[in-house]
């Protein structure tokens, strides 16, 4: 235990000096470098005061303040006892500080407004790392207004080091964190006129709290991803400045969320500005901060940061922690030198920026969150630790995440029984892969719409049924119906894309399309299963009309991917050569947002603009090919490509064939045969036209793809009936090669 020392109590040298709530020795008894806060006793009692040094004060003696001697019963010239005193910072920090207020002088009263918010933010600067007791007395001076007059009614501290439930409990004693919860209580019959959010008690949060709730937050799905970066951002933000400054820490300054539209991001900042004990926060979005005028953006900047800059120089690591929000970051802090024009705005902005966060006068009571969709456009330099060092994909939700989301904005329609007993939450969740929350959030909307509209009687003029609120219910169909009709995930499905390829179904007209479809089947399992192969790639190669897209597109379907699309050449007509690389790309990366996809290339050589007459190709978009065919997905997905040729030959002379992992062959209907038993599963002749045709097809031998055989099939039967078999022989052997003569 620390010596203790006799001193004598005596006046506060300076009325400056009592307004900062400490007793006043001089150096040569207790070095305030060293000793921060001391413990008196009169004998009687014992009390804990925060200490500076003044060479106005006598070696022996102690500086006390009129409030500080009232409060401890001291009398000038009264002999105390004294010794050094140690917070432990794990249990003794305060979470939650409630003091009563009122004027300190009672004939000198106003009704001007005053700002609790900005007196508690005020109250922790002028008395950073200090110590308070319950009971203690003190006086506050805000903005040069009158003098206040403060009594400290209840502490609360966080047990850090235990880690106990992360509940704050009561105590008598503590010391002032940067981030403590200040809240005033007006004394009775007091006068003063409080204004703002911190004027009376208010239930508390501390920078982490275990129990704080993610479903009533509005949020699911993102435990994790709010676990990771609380780990990263806010621990440090939990323990006293003293310690982490031991630790030789800086704190986590800049956090980036990224991910597709949709996925929670603004939502997730946003209830992080509430959930933290800090200032209110600053939300902006990126455009806002340019300006047609030079140097306005940057000016824009740099009011963002400046009373945390103005809090850091008063306070130093005593000060509160500031959040500046940025929606859209992506539109002020693109990569520099990327923007056209001579302006060079964006350039600027960014610079500024990185000043601010990581400048030579670099500011540590900041926290700057960004949010895009589009990570690849944002400068390099602002993704180096220091700067947005926390970087977070919030990507699209898995099924426990949809469950979760799905419980979240049914649960109005739970509550007041409008819930109808067939809908299964788990099994929407499973029918939802690849929705984000803001499409499931439009589910939810677009089924209880349906579920209103039953009820709405729609004839002259529109009339509710007088029954309606009482039995409005959402059911399954309703759900259903959304799903079917209303609401397709951006990263999802396209029906209608593969219904194009699909319109004739696949004809199954012997071994050649059984071996396809088990080949594909099996490399589908793969993707599936395999966690040394996340990257599958196939090439259906064969002659033109043979129905490889149909196959390709069949596989694909039967997969049961959440993401599935189709990379065709009539979708990118006119399109330039980067813009055709672009929107390939693009299918791509879209697909790596999805834990399992499905990306089909068709038509391969018509993508390449490969002409013969030439011959004519294009090299960037064959190199982008290759570059995307053998790039591994991100950790965590699988990725299953089905590439379709008509010219093997073309490809491989290109030294693309060897970018796939398997290649399987589509042949053509090659004997009389197959082509009955196409006739036979499109059943359009009578049973005496199959048996003409079975006598005359068994046995021949033709080369026809299946696509080029249907368009036979239905030219000929526009024929007159009695015609209609010798026009498709004679189609045949003139377009399908077919042998009239028995081999």
């Amino acid at each position: 235990m620390a010596s203790k020392k006799l001193m004598k109590a005596t006046k506060c040298p300076s009325d400056e000096l009592s307004l900062t709530n400490c007793i006043v020795s001089n150096a040569a008894d207790f070095d305030a470098s060293k000793v921060r806060h001391i413990e008196v006793s009169t004998g009687v009692q014992r009390y804990v005061f925060s200490i500076k040094n003044h060479p106005g004060v006598n070696c022996g003696q102690l500086g006390f303040s009129l409030p500080q001697r009232k409060w401890a019963g001291i009398s000038l010239g009264q002999d105390v006892e004294v010794r050094p005193f140690e917070f432990n910072a794990s249990t003794q920090s305060i979470s939650n500080l409630v003091l009563e207020i009122d004027f300190l002088q009672k004939k000198s009263t106003t009704t001007e407004p005053y700002d609790s918010d900005k007196m508690a933010a005020e109250l922790l600067m002028q008395f950073p790392g200090q110590a308070f007791t319950v009971g203690q007395q003190l006086v506050f001076q805000f903005m040069n207004m009158k003098l206040l007059s403060l009594i400290v009614k209840e502490i609360e501290v966080l047990n850090i080091k235990r880690g106990e439930s992360g509940k704050p409990r009561k105590t008598q004693l503590g010391v002032s964190m940067p981030n403590t919860s200040v809240r005033f209580d007006k004394a009775d019959n007091s006068p003063l006129n409080l204004t703002g959010k911190s004027k009376s008690k208010q239930s508390f949060q501390s920078i982490i709290n275990p129990d704080w709730d993610f479903n009533k937050m509005g949020i699911g799905g993102l435990d994790n991803q709010f676990s990771s970066i609380f780990r990263r951002a806010f621990a440090s933000r939990v323990f006293p400045p003293e310690v982490v400054q031991q630790m030789g820490m800086k704190h986590v300054r800049g956090i980036l969320l990224y991910g597709p539209p949709g996925t929670g991001k603004t939502l997730m900042a946003r209830q992080i500005g509430k959930m933290l004990n800090a200032r209110e926060p600053k939300i902006v979005n990126g455009p806002q901060i340019l300006d047609k005028y030079v140097g306005e953006s940057e000016a824009n900047v740099r009011k963002l940061f400046a009373e945390a800059e103005e809090e850091e120089k008063r306070c130093g690591i005593n000060s509160g922690l500031h959040i500046i929000i940025f929606d859209e970051i992506d539109a002020i802090c693109k990569a520099r030198g990327s923007v056209a024009g001579n302006t060079g705005v964006h350039d600027t902005v960014v610079n500024q920026l990185l000043a601010k966060i990581d400048g030579v006068e670099q500011l540590n009571n900041i926290l700057v969150i960004g949010m895009t969709n589009r990570k690849d456009m944002i400068d390099d330099a602002l993704l180096r630790p220091g700067r947005l060092e926390v970087q977070m994909e919030i990507s699209l939700p898995d099924e426990h995440g949809r469950v979760q989301i799905l419980n979240i904005h049914t649960m109005k329609i739970r509550e007041f029984n409008k819930m109808a007993e067939d809908v299964d939450i788990s099994e929407l969740a499973a029918k939802t892969k690849n929705f984000s929350g803001a499409e499931i959030e439009g589910l939810v909307k677009a089924a209880a719409s349906t579920a209103m509209n039953r009820l709405i009687k729609a004839s002259s003029k529109v009339e509710i049924d007088p029954d309606a609120t009482e039995r409005l219910q959402v059911c399954r169909a309703d759900f259903m119906n959304a799903l079917e009709n209303d609401i397709k995930p951006a990263f999802g499905i396209r029906n209608e894309e593969f219904d194009a390829h699909l319109a004739n179904g696949i004809i199954d007209w012997g071994d050649p399309v059984d071996r396809v479809l088990e080949d594909g089947e099996l490399l589908v399992n793969q993707a599936k299963t395999s966690d040394r192969t996340p990257l599958i790639t196939v090439l259906l190669e064969g002659p033109p009309s043979s129905g490889k897209t149909a196959l390709a597109a069949t596989i694909a379907k039967n997969s049961d991917f959440p993401f599935l699309k189709i990379c065709s050449p009539e979708n990118m007509v006119g399109f330039t050569e980067p813009a055709k690389c672009m929107a390939i790309k693009k299918i791509f990366d879209d697909a790596y947002k999805s834990t399992l996809s499905c990306v089909v290339i068709d038509d391969i050589e018509r993508l390449l603009d490969y002409a013969p007459i030439g011959p004519r190709f294009s090299n960037l978009v064959l190199q982008g090919l290759l570059v995307l065919l053998k790039k591994m997905p991100p950790p965590g997905k699988k990725l299953l490509v089905i590439g379709t040729t008509s010219r093997k030959d073309v490809l491989q002379d290109l030294d693309m064939v060897s970018a796939f992992s398997a290649v399987v062959h589509v042949s053509n209907l090659t004997d009389g045969e197959h082509i009955y038993r196409v006739l036979e599963e499109l059943a359009s002749f009578n049973q005496d036209e199959m048996e003409s045709l079975s006598k005359k097809l068994i046995g021949r031998r033709c080369w026809v793809g299946i696509k080029k055989l249907v368009i036979l099939v239905e030219m000929a039967l526009q024929a007159d009936a009695s015609f209609r078999i010798t026009k498709l022989l004679s189609l045949l052997e003139e377009e399908g090669g077919l042998e009239m003569v028995a081999p």
